[in-house]
């Protein structure tokens, strides 16, 4: 937006603040070649727009704003002579985007002080070459210094899941290694067991029937159903007193087995009518040692089902082989980072998920949308640790007017009012030193503001805390 040129005075000029060590030749440079003009009440530049002109205030009243989301954010306020807004980058040259970084409107008539991009650029490295070089020391050193410090963050993060992940990947592992052991084993035995019978001087028949009952305690191993205590104690005794009864030995051994295979009493019953009598503990004893091996296999097929997840979710997670910039579906990256941390986040702590699963595929960067939600676990799993180690984490979705909210709400201690607008600074933290470093909630801000153009906040009050996240259901960025 362009406003009404008015004269330019040196005078006038080299009474702002910014100008008022130069030389008279110098103020006449900057009126020959900048310019005064005046802007009615509206905008006067736009954030994201080519940062073109750098403007110094003479008179009247500015706004600056951020766009966070859908909404612009009111940062600044002011009617003090001299302050300045614009291309004020430009002296770094195309070494960074020059856009302008917020929107500038005045809310009453207001002259400003206006120079081209090119001439500030100019005058600075001319005027000012030893401020110039600390300048442009102090930009890249303070970026340099945020990538150093996301980039430790990252790799705190990654190391704690990369521990949690070691532990959560062991178990099933050891637990297969066990199983496999323990199935050599039963396998050798059954072998020498179907010897002892194959020895006798059985026909055909019985064999076959021999065999039909081992087939069918197999599938009713596969259907077994899941019985409370109480009911697996009551057949565990039923199951006893048959073996007793029918002087097969370790009756009190066998009979859990059996019925955690989904084997009762009606089922011993049919087996004894199918086998003969003399035959019958040989035939018991295979067909536990069936059962056993079925019963191992299965551990083996949830341990290594069970690795097979958590890899998954680790591939899910770290976003390795996926677009940094796609289409995501948030419940997808929610159930990885929930996976990840299942180590960190113990069994005492409930998890509740209510996912609105209507709800469509964003456009975002899931990798570090991960970042943002594990960030955000962290510190409720901390907050009801604080309060005692038991509590509910309840993780929601749902639509939001134009928006996809994550809610993210824990029963822990809650965050003190007099912290709560600082949660989101860089280094600000209440854990114990070296346990955290304050930067998660800032690095979460960042990516949910600056990169999805979304919101986060949060509402706390003890045994209620919820960090809501609200992510734009389209984006220009996907278009």
């Amino acid at each position: 937006m362009s406003g009404r040129l008015m004269p330019c005075e040196p005078a006038e000029i080299g009474s702002l603040f910014l100008f008022e060590k130069l030389s008279s030749e110098q103020l006449g440079r900057l009126c020959s070649e900048g310019r005064v003009e005046k802007f009615e009440p509206g905008p006067v530049y736009t954030e994201g727009d080519p940062a073109t002109c750098f403007y110094v205030m003479v008179e009247g009243t500015v706004v600056l704003s951020r766009r966070v989301g859908g909404d612009d954010v009111e940062v600044n306020r002011t009617s003090q002579r001299g302050v300045y807004s614009g291309a004020w980058q430009a002296y770094l040259g195309d070494r960074v985007p020059q856009v302008y970084n917020s929107s500038m409107r005045v809310t009453e008539p207001t002259r400003f002080f206006v120079l081209p991009a090119e001439t500030f650029a100019s005058v600075i490295q001319e005027w000012f070459p030893m401020a110039l070089h600390l300048l442009e020391g102090l930009f890249f050193g303070q970026k340099s210094t945020q990538l150093a410090i996301n980039q430790h963050e990252r790799l705190l993060a990654l190391g704690s899941l990369s521990a949690g992940l070691t532990h959560e990947l062991n178990n099933p592992a050891a637990a297969a290694v066990r199983a496999t052991s323990t199935l050599r084993e039963r396998v050798g035995k059954m072998r020498h067991k179907l010897a002892v019978i194959a020895q006798g001087s059985y026909s055909p028949e019985v064999m076959a029937n021999l065999i039909d009952i081992q087939e069918r305690t197999a599938e009713r191993v596969a259907k077994a159903p899941t019985l409370s205590p109480l009911e697996a104690s009551d057949r565990e005794d039923a199951v006893t007193d048959w073996l007793d009864d029918h002087d097969i030995p370790d009756g009190w051994r066998i009979a859990p087995t059996f019925v955690q295979a989904g084997l009762d009493v009606d089922w011993l019953d049919q087996v004894a009518t199918t086998v003969d009598e003399e035959i019958l503990t040989n035939a018991i004893g295979w067909l536990n040692y069936t059962v056993e091996t079925e019963l191992l296999m299965d551990e083996i097929n949830d341990s290594t089902t069970r690795i097979s997840h958590l890899v998954d979710a680790a591939k899910q997670y770290s976003q390795l082989d996926r677009a940094p910039f796609q289409n995501a579906d948030v419940h997808e990256l929610l159930d990885s980072t929930l996976m990840m941390l299942s180590g960190k986040i113990g069994p005492q702590i409930k998890v509740v998920k209510e996912y609105d699963r209507t709800l469509p595929k964003i456009p975002a960067y899931p990798a570090e949308l991960n970042q943002v939600w594990t960030n955000l676990i962290d510190n409720a799993v901390s907050a009801i640790r604080s309060a005692g180690g038991e509590g509910t984490l309840t993780v929601r979705t749902a639509p939001e007017h134009d928006r996809l909210l994550v809610e993210f709400r824990d029963t822990g201690v809650g965050i003190p009012p007099e912290n709560r607008g600082r949660i989101f600074d860089p280094f600000f933290t209440t854990k114990p030193v070296g346990e955290g470093t304050g930067l998660g909630l800032d690095i979460s801000w960042r990516i949910v503001v600056n990169k999805h153009h979304g919101t986060i906040q949060v509402e706390s009050e003890p045994g209620d805390t919820r960090f809501q996240v609200l992510l734009p259901l389209t984006s220009e960025e996907a278009s």
